[in-house]
């Protein structure tokens, strides 16, 4: 059987980051999870630690995209076939895991993302984000992805030991879909619930919408 892991970048998630870490853990029982804590200044390092997480530190906050690629490097380590990406803010339900494992033994698809659905409870500049920058990043790829922003993701090991990155933040996961699909990887989705309650997003709408953006052009423009 593969091997699969939990990978949550975390910063500033003192509050909510152990109920995660405990979630996953009792959904994925014996399965390695990995907290990379990007360089937070409250105790979510401690926390995480508590909750029986492997916990790598970032000694500043350098993005999630960097949290991730150092997740995947203690990933290959410890030799995951594929990991599970969940954010530690509360907003990836981990109930939805089995629907990821299912899934991944079902096709064996280098990237299979979670769906949400598009709900009342998502905030509106985040839907309409989240429409266009999943309609360019299809477009892109060649493949229909429904939910490029989702970062509650299955990623193949192959994917990330082959696909090369040039972003460090929210922009990197919307550059891995097109590079995995332009060497191609095979993009699946799965449906996911919408949580939206009092976590807060560090996710900045025009800020990290234009660092897409601005990837998304770079793509382009590379054919």
């Amino acid at each position: 059987m593969p091997k699969v892991g939990i990978l949550i970048p975390a910063y500033e998630a003192g509050r909510t980051v152990a109920t995660v870490v405990a979630a996953c853990r009792g959904i994925a029982g014996s399965s390695d999870i990995v907290v990379i804590d990007d360089g937070s200044t409250d105790d979510t390092l401690q926390n995480a630690k508590n909750a029986g997480a492997i916990c790598i530190r970032h000694p500043e906050n350098r993005g999630k995209g960097a949290a991730l690629c150092t997740g995947f490097a203690e990933a290959s380590k410890l030799g995951w076939d594929a990991a599970i990406t969940i954010d530690a803010d509360g907003q990836h339900d981990p109930a939805a895991i089995p629907s990821f494992l299912e899934e991944y033994h079902r096709c064996g698809a280098g990237i299979i993302v979670g769906t949400r659905r598009r709900t009342g409870g998502m905030p509106v500049v985040r839907r309409a984000s989240n429409w266009l920058s999943s309609s360019v990043v299809s477009w892109l790829a060649g493949q229909r992805v429904p939910d490029s922003q989702s970062g509650y993701r299955l990623i193949a090991r192959e994917v990330w030991e082959t696909v090369p990155l040039s972003t460090n933040r929210y922009d990197m996961e919307s550059e891995m879909l097109v590079r995995a699909a332009r060497r191609g990887f095979a993009i699946c989705s799965v449906p996911i619930p919408t949580v939206y309650a009092d976590e807060t997003s560090h996710f900045h709408p025009f800020r990290d919408t234009a660092r897409v953006v601005r990837v998304l052009w770079r793509l382009w423009r590379e054919g």
